[in-house]
């Protein structure tokens, strides 16, 4: 049975923010810019902008290699994470995370365990999900033993009925988050909405406390300055990437204005 443990001992009580650093597309992906230089200047400025703006993390995705790969993703993809990664960790002390789109658990797990990350983000760890993908099985055993082979504390978050995906059979949200909670080898579990930048169900979330009331909750899509609230009295925190961009458009660079104001909610909310 997983424990919360190692979450509080990563990010302590408070709400946490983390925020998103979109990776422009990849070496090997249809709109690659043919600059890697580039692609590790955009990804340094966000990061930087986002610990500026007071996070307390930062989750690093391949977001624009889009579209993307059901599971395993090449080597040239493994190989670009790892060195913008490594990048980041020279110039930040704050915890990041990892996640290698659409679901590449292993290379996610890898990516962190080289480079001195704390947290991976997988998609689907437990159930299967039908996605633009295709068919996504979960691989809880082989990626919890992958980590324990790999000797690192890397923690996995993962979602409950991800976004861009439908289950294979009607699925409740309290039962899914009660199994891959306790059965599931998850660190945390990660509740969004239908879409990336799409507001996450109230309802979901509420559903899912019940089902895993000991889990660390995250809100995983659609966060904002004006909804956060809403969610903060049943979450520990939020993973946030849209709305922390110029504009509100996933595809601008982070805004300082628009991390600061978020942050300053969620602390407002934790305050005494």
């Amino acid at each position: 049975m997983s424990s919360r443990e190692p979450f509080d001992t990563l990010f302590g009580k408070q709400k946490v923010v983390i925020g998103m650093a979109h990776l422009r597309a990849l070496p090997g992906a249809p709109r690659y810019g043919g600059k890697m230089s580039e692609v590790i200047d955009a990804a340094l400025a966000d990061a930087l902008t986002l610990e500026q703006g007071g996070v307390d993390g930062i989750m690093i995705e391949n977001f624009f290699d889009a579209p993307f790969f059901k599971d395993r993703v090449p080597p040239e993809t493994v190989a670009s994470m790892a060195r913008v990664v490594a990048a980041l960790r020279q110039k930040t002390k704050l915890p990041l995370g990892v996640n290698v789109l659409r679901n590449d658990g292993y290379s996610a797990l890898a990516i962190a365990a080289a480079c001195d990350a704390q947290f991976v983000r997988i998609n689907i760890v437990s159930w299967a999900m039908l996605t633009d993908q295709g068919i996504i099985e979960g691989r809880a055993a082989e990626l919890a033993r992958y980590r324990k082979m790999l000797g690192a504390n890397v923690l996995i978050f993962t979602d409950c009925l991800t976004k861009h995906a439908e289950p294979l059979a009607p699925m409740e949200m309290q039962w899914t988050a009660l199994d891959t909670w306790e059965r599931g080898g998850a660190d945390a579990l990660v509740i969004s909405g239908k879409a990336t930048g799409f507001a996450t169900d109230v309802s979901d979330v509420l559903a899912a406390r019940r089902g895993a009331p000991d889990a660390p909750l995250l809100i995983g899509s659609g966060a904002a300055v004006e909804n956060v609230a809403d969610y903060l009295p049943h979450v520990d925190g939020v993973l946030v990437g849209t709305s922390l961009k110029e504009n509100g458009r996933v595809e601008n660079p982070v805004a300082l204005e628009r991390v600061q104001a978020i942050v300053q909610r969620v602390r407002a909310f934790a305050a005494p």
